[in-house]
């Protein structure tokens, strides 16, 4: 009798959020990865379905509240139900390269990475916020409303779906980020699949 393969895939994420001309580092830190809709994106992908592929980031500002002497508390990420959702999106992009609808596949695009003979192979993502996006923002960075549309406090990556309504795959919370016209905001993402013979974390 053939025996069982045991060894598993392991799925983890990591996100930096920076100025890519200042350095400024925002945000530098693991997300959740929501496993019951990266099970079906993954069978999707490799049966060749047209859909499940990474395609979009999306962003809200309904991960965290703040009471009147600052303190700041973070909401659980959004990691089970296949409707699962960020608790208030606000803006999204599109990341996919290969999509006619991505208008900067330079500076938003999706690589995978592989060293050979290792046993994980990333995804990365890179998505960019320029000067002028989103199109209706304050001119600085100086906003007090902790609540602004374009004041960041979570964000996630969605698949693929010919009806628009892609599946949250990852999501992630972080003190609040604004965006605004007289800042550059980068997201590098990184999605590493292993095996869970040998992990080596992602940095």
């Amino acid at each position: 009798m053939q025996g069982k393969d045991l060894t598993g895939i392991h799925i983890e994420g990591h996100i930096k959020i920076h100025n890519p001309e200042t350095g400024e580092v925002y945000i530098n830190k693991r997300n959740a990865i929501h496993y019951e809709n990266m099970s079906i994106s993954l069978a999707e992908s490799i049966a060749n379905a047209g859909q499940g592929f990474i395609y979009q980031m999306a962003f809200g500002n309904g991960g965290t509240t703040i009471d009147p002497t600052g303190i700041i508390t973070y909401l659980t990420p959004n990691s089970t139900g296949t409707n699962a959702s960020l608790y208030n999106e606000t803006y999204s992009k599109v990341v996919d390269d290969q999509s006619s609808i991505n208008i900067d596949p330079i500076r938003n695009k999706i690589e995978t990475r592989h060293v050979t003979g290792t046993n994980y192979t990333d995804v990365f993502i890179t998505c960019l916020l320029d000067y002028g996006e989103p199109g209706v923002q304050d001119a600085f960075d100086n906003s007090t409303n902790t609540n602004g549309t374009f004041v960041f406090d979570e964000l996630g990556l969605k698949s693929y779906d010919p009806t628009g309504s892609g599946r949250l795959l990852t999501h992630v919370i972080f003190h609040p980020v604004q965006k605004s016209l007289n800042r550059l905001i980068q997201i590098d993402y990184t999605v590493r699949i292993q095996s869970l013979t040998g992990l080596s974390e992602v940095a």
